[in-house]
């Protein structure tokens, strides 16, 4: 059950699911940046505002080799070993990738581990572009970046990287974005409150003033994200059976799920990152009144555009509708039963078909 294990282990896609050991990755190095008096979009003001961050390889002299990975829903800086290393995409022995920590995932400044009076519940909803905010000043004011090769983002890195796209229309040369939207619609929305609803209802919640973290709401709400994790055909056709032991029964495979989804996750930690989630619309930014569409039209980066086929949290029919008010935009569906993993290359497949024209269009060998 390899496959399972290492997305428990990593939150989905810290490898592969080749039934091989992933080869050995450069191991990226941990820094972290304090933004003081952070103001959010809520109004409210964190006297400081923590991001994590890893990078792989080193800054040029020019400064013009750097890429940056901001993270998925709960991720750490590991989420894109799928795409680094020999052979793959990104090359740390010439590029200078940067991969950010969203608020809210228990490193960057959370729930979790910020004082009163922002601890657990009170702690400020950051939107998109708060984190997106935060981390333009990390890399100008601390790193001294003034100009990106690409942002490539997976889920909610995909979020942020069209919200840089549009907060920060000169600042890249290149956007890829997979298994991920520049807004999320009705349907996106009411899924994430019902997975809210589903951990909120423990007892043991308290109104996010839990002594103890209430482990039946984690579980129901852990029940209710895997549900919509993989396509429908991949559950009809056992595609968990994929790397998974001799013997293993689907009864085992879901109690997994339940109980070991995000191991160690915080309930408000969780909420945060969701309330992140579905509050994202590029539209939303200032000057764009609310209308995405106006908004994916300043785009000035060339976008590569890498729905899954099969996503039940992004669905294609989202990508399909925002791709034709980006400028410079090819839209490439991934062809996978693997439903939102697929956009981290969740098996050979979709890692093969994810490296090959990412590759390619960061080479420029694929235009829109």
């Amino acid at each position: 059950m390899k496959v399972l294990i290492l997305m428990l282990a990593g939150f989905w896609f810290a490898g592969t699911a080749s039934g091989q050991a992933a080869p050995a990755q450069t191991e990226p190095v941990e820094h972290s940046f304090v933004l003081h008096n952070f103001r959010t979009e809520s109004g409210a003001v964190l006297p400081e505002a923590k991001i994590v961050y890893g990078t792989y390889g080193k800054l040029d002299a020019q400064k013009d080799n750097a890429v940056l990975l901001p993270s998925h829903y709960m991720a750490d800086m590991h989420g894109y070993g799928w795409l680094i290393g020999p052979g793959k995409a990104l090359d740390p022995t010439r590029q200078f990738l940067i991969a950010t920590e969203l608020f809210g995932n228990g490193r960057s400044s959370s729930p979790s581990n910020t004082p009163e009076p922002f601890h657990g519940p009170r702690f400020p909803v950051t939107t998109i572009r708060d984190n997106v905010e935060a981390v333009h000043q990390l890399l100008t004011s601390e790193l001294g970046i003034p100009h990106l090769q690409a942002v490539i983002g997976f889920s909610m890195g995909a979020q942020q990287a069209f919200q840089w796209a549009v907060s920060y229309p000169d600042f890249m040369d290149r956007v890829v974005a997979t298994s991920g939207t520049a807004k999320t619609y009705g349907h996106g929305i009411v899924r994430l409150e019902s997975e809210i609803a589903a951990l909120t209802t423990d007892e043991a919640f308290k109104g996010g003033d839990y002594t103890t973290e209430p482990v039946k709401g984690i579980q129901a709400f852990s029940i209710v994200w895997t549900a919509w994790l993989y396509s429908q055909e991949w559950w009809r056709q056992e595609l968990w059976r994929t790397d998974a032991p001799a013997g293993t029964t689907f009864a085992q495979v879901v109690e997994q799920y339940r109980t070991s989804f995000i191991p160690g996750a915080d309930a408000n930690n969780l909420i945060l990152q969701m309330r992140t989630w579905e509050h994202h619309d590029v539209g939303a930014t200032s000057g764009f009144g609310g209308d995405e569409k106006k908004a994916l039209g300043s785009i000035k980066a060339q976008v590569l555009y890498m729905p899954s086929e099969t996503d039940l949290y992004f669905p294609v029919g989202d990508a399909r509708y925002e791709a034709p008010f980006i400028p410079h935009c090819l839209l490439l569906p991934i062809p996978s039963l693997w439903g939102h993993p697929a956009g981290a290359g969740a098996s050979p497949a979709d890692e093969k078909f994810l490296n090959e024209n990412i590759g390619s269009f960061l080479k420029g060998d694929l235009h829109p």
